[in-house]
């Protein structure tokens, strides 16, 4: 069985970003987007139960090695990197696409790729909208949201939570799942296994590598446009602190009042 698993470097949530020319400027802080890590571990749990090859994907500028980097340490075989300039400003469906290409290249190289595993959502963006337009792009079947995940004979079998119902899901081979920090526990590497990854050679692809790459350089990056980008504003700092001595509940209720919330306004005359 081969199992692609894509990642991606991520802004730290916790990290300050700025804005600068209306773009973000990232790098600084970044880190492996958290989710992908259970869909890391869900494809070296797979290859260990099942035999098989598991190669880590993203594509991203050639500073976001550490997401694949992170990969070869907690157990992935392989590691590519698909990084080229003309691929700036690209939004998800640009990069279902450029990945979908790097999959087929991957499966014309040996055997075919059986499944690819995703996080449910990536920690900048938060569309969600990359597994099933890989899998659109592909033309497989996707098995999005899972929250168990299980490798049958010919597919997998998921179950997933929706409106307090439970869903239980197969589709076969090949296919796109998307796994949500439910679905396990990640995996710390150890010492050795941090080493061993330093020694594992990343492969870098740009678009002349991929099948279609000349008609992804030449075709926009984006369909979509940000067409202007603000900083958040600063928070009033104008406000009032009232240290409660047992009346702060009718101080609170008299600033309502006087503040024109109308609603409830009969209890607050009482």
């Amino acid at each position: 069985m081969r199992i692609v698993v894509c990642v991606k470097y991520v802004p730290d949530v916790q990290s300050h970003r700025r804005i600068e020319s209306g773009t973000v400027v990232r790098g600084e802080e970044d880190s492996i987007n958290d989710v992908d890590e259970n869909a890391i571990e869900a494809a070296i749990s797979a290859k260990e139960n099942h035999g098989g090859e598991v190669i880590a994907l993203s594509m991203g500028p050639a500073g976001a090695q550490g997401s694949v980097r992170r990969a070869l340490q907690m157990g992935a075989d392989r590691a590519i990197m698909v990084t080229d300039d003309a691929l700036a400003g690209s939004d998800v469906i640009k990069t279902a696409r450029v990945l979908a290409q790097a999959i087929e290249k991957i499966s014309s190289e040996g055997e075919a790729v059986d499944l690819v595993l995703c996080g449910v959502a990536s920690l900048d963006g938060m569309t969600s909208m990359l597994p099933t337009a890989l899998a659109t792009v592909l033309e497989w079947p996707c098995l999005g949201g899972a929250s168990t995940f299980g490798i049958e004979e010919d597919g997998v079998t998921v179950s997933k939570f929706n409106d307090g119902f439970q869903d239980i899901l197969s589709a076969p081979f090949p296919l796109v799942a998307s796994v949500n920090d439910e679905v396990n526990q990640p995996r710390y590497p150890g010492f050795k296994q941090m080493m061993a990854a330093k020694k594992k050679q990343i492969e870098t692809w740009d678009l002349a590598n991929l099948p279609q790459g000349q008609q992804l350089a030449d075709g926009d990056c984006a369909f979509t446009q940000v067409l202007e980008a603000h900083e958040r504003p600063p928070r009033q700092s104008e406000h009032n602190i009232i240290t409660d001595s047992g009346e702060a509940g009718k101080v609170l209720a008299q600033f309502l009042k006087d503040n024109g919330f109308a609603a409830g306004q009969e209890h607050i005359n009482e």
